[in-house]
């Protein structure tokens, strides 16, 4: 019988249970939150946290700040503007990645909330996940526009009807969500694009004013860089814009078996 180890230090290990500051008067919610620090060569571990629920506002990322504030200032995170336009603090909180600035902690059921970083990428420390394969992906499929057209004096324009083709594309604010959801992004994320890159891949392709079309196919036209999506359709159930990358990347398969035919 063949015996499976796991990595060295990839065991998550109970941690430290903090409970609320003395004096707290408010109902306490527990956040079990993913604790994990390279440099100390050690296993990363739940901490769970008791936060008054009377002093955080609704969001989870508002326990999570309160946490580093008021019970645990090492507690390592990223945030940037808190209105769900950046993607900075995407997360896996309950078992779904989402934004933690969005996602209230209301709505998340049981008793304790758990809070880990998004799903298969490698840890930096906590709750913050390296991303630097996702970025260069999206890197790779030359994210701006692609024209031979002089430039304009003011403005590239674009009809109504050419720039109602982009809705549902350009609002993605790449918070990897969507692309640590999929299987088959986790099975092979070195060679496929994942749904985040090719939603972008898309945008460009239905833009009107981009005439590089036949070069952005040829760069997708690839076994693992596009069909790898198996349209298992998670990343259209995360999307805390509401987008749907599984059908931008069917949109981009029918191009390139439109271009044959």
């Amino acid at each position: 019988m063949v015996a499976f180890t796991l990595p060295k230090n990839s065991k998550i290990k109970p941690g430290r249970h903090v409970p609320a500051p003395q004096g707290a008067k408010g109902p306490i919610k527990q956040f079990k939150v993913y604790r994990y620090d390279p440099e100390d060569g050690g296993n990363p571990r739940w901490d769970t946290f008791d936060v008054p629920t009377d002093q955080v506002g609704p969001m989870v990322l508002d326990a999570v700040i309160y946490i580093k504030n008021n019970l645990d200032p090492t507690l390592a995170f990223r945030r940037s503007c808190r209105e769900g336009v950046c993607g900075s603090c995407a997360m896996n909180i309950g078992g779904r990645n989402t934004l933690a600035c969005t996602h209230a902690w209301a709505d998340v059921p049981g008793k304790a909330i758990s809070i880990s970083p998004l799903p298969h990428m490698p840890v930096v420390k906590d709750l913050v996940p390296d991303l630097t394969m996702f970025f260069a992906q999206y890197a790779s499929i030359e994210p701006w526009l692609h024209t031979d057209t002089p430039t304009p004096q003011k403005e590239w324009t674009q009809d109504p009807q050419d720039r109602a083709k982009l809705d549902g594309l350009y609002e993605c604010i790449l918070c990897a969500c969507c692309s640590t959801s999929c299987p088959s992004y986790w099975w092979n994320g070195e060679k496929y694009l994942g749904p985040a890159a090719l939603l972008q891949a898309y945008r460009w392709l239905a833009d009107s004013r981009d005439e590089a079309t036949g070069e952005r196919l040829d760069n997708l036209d690839d076994p693992f860089k596009l069909y790898r999506c198996h349209t298992i359709m998670n990343c259209a159930q995360v999307c805390p814009k509401g987008l749907n990358p599984a059908k931008a990347i069917a949109e981009i398969k029918k191009m390139l078996v439109e271009r044959v035919v």
